[in-house]
């Protein structure tokens, strides 16, 4: 199959995971073409059998803000017209579904173009809700002829906020890589991370208010009070600034690195002894899954469809949004036992694999293209 991929490339799950989806495709013989507004941040290097498209915008005096949906549905069409396209799937309802509809309409006659949406998050809890956004997030998703969502909670999400028909979407959850998403890799950046021995205490993001990443501080410095460890960050975002005051004002400054955005996240989280995720909304929780998959226990929030992911008492431990000192208190624990907070991390890992590896999950996928291709669609 030729297949477009379009996402938001930068830093944040729903481009990482079509990228790596993009690329898992590739690997199994498919030809795969991005076509965004700048690469994807995780496709690095030459692979065979995958193209990118940039979306060429203009500059004119008379657009205060220049229409990008409009460019990147042109750009969409002159591929799905250049390269033979098979079929779009489209990640991120906003407005990529939109602009994948709107191609489609413009090779009416000529050719088509069945549209795949995969509905990540946000595009659904908050953009799409917006009274500005939401007729034409519910009119673009139900003309895709495949409809996907991440997780259980999203799905019931969609139906009740969007009157979607439940039986339209199929739950296909993120994935990994077992290969990559491992807690042997190399090299591993422990010495330069805690060169005193201490303990790894990790949060990656793109640093946005749900995240509450100061909680992440203040579960830290509960944590730093019993053990000899350090909170790396990993990402950046517009929280990040209260996240080192907040760092600067419980006096664990000196105690805390922030890394900013880094391409081999992989090899960062192989270091990691606990990772820390109290956001007050998630989807599903890609980057709990990758710590899993790299053997470090989870705290997590029990919100949206991080239940699906990470098994409370297994894999890790969840609590009530805003629940530091509890949160802190399971990180004592865990900290302080080496084998508990190991066969916790194995336990989360087996987990990772089992339910979520990319060799079980990228399957569905082409079981969806290949439905829509001959006429059907989702489930």
């Amino acid at each position: 199959m030729k297949i477009g991929i379009t996402c938001y490339p930068t830093y944040g799950g729903s481009g990482a995971v079509a990228t790596a989806l993009g690329l898992h495709l590739a690997d199994r013989g498919h030809e795969v073409h991005f076509i965004s507004y700048a690469q994807p941040f995780r496709l690095g290097g030459f692979r065979e059998r995958v193209f990118f498209h940039e979306v060429e915008m203009e500059d004119y005096p008379l657009f205060e803000h220049p229409p990008y949906s409009l460019a990147l549905a042109v750009a969409m069409h002159r591929t799905a017209l250049r390269e033979q396209l098979d079929l779009m799937h489209v990640h991120y309802a906003i407005p990529h579904a939109t602009s994948a509809w709107i191609a489609r309409e413009m090779l009416v006659g000529r050719r088509d173009l069945p549209i795949v949406t995969t509905l990540h998050g946000t595009d659904i809890t908050l953009v799409g809700l917006h009274p500005s956004f939401h007729e034409i997030t519910r009119f673009s998703i139900l003309r895709s002829q495949g409809l996907t969502a991440v997780s259980e909670f999203l799905r019931a999400e969609t139906v009740r906020d969007f009157t979607v028909p439940k039986e339209r979407i199929e739950v296909i959850p993120n994935f990994v890589d077992e290969a990559v998403w491992r807690p042997d890799k190399e090299p591993c950046h422990r010495s330069a991370l805690a060169p005193g021995g201490e303990k790894i205490v990790m949060h990656v993001s793109n640093f946005r208010a749900v995240k509450r990443v100061e909680d992440v501080v203040e579960v830290f410095a509960l944590i730093a009070r019993k053990v000899d460890a350090r909170l790396v960050f990993v990402g950046d975002g517009p929280e990040r600034p209260r996240a080192v005051d907040r760092a600067e004002e419980l006096g664990v400054r000196h105690r805390t690195v922030f890394l900013g955005k880094h391409a081999s996240v992989d090899e960062l989280l192989a270091c990691a002894d606990l990772f820390l995720l109290p956001s007050s909304n998630e989807s599903f929780g890609l980057a709990a899954l990758e710590a899993m998959a790299s053997g470090a226990p989870v705290l997590a929030s029990r919100v949206g469809g991080i239940p699906e992911v990470v098994e409370d008492g297994v894999a890790g431990h969840l609590f009530p949004v805003g629940e530091v000192e509890a949160m802190a208190e399971a990180g004592i624990e865990l900290l302080k036992d080496d084998p508990k907070r190991k066969a916790m991390g194995a336990a989360a890992r087996s987990i990772a694999i089992e339910r979520f590896a990319a060799s079980a999950v990228v399957p569905r996928y082409e079981a969806l293209y290949r439905r829509i291709l001959h006429g059907g669609g989702t489930k």
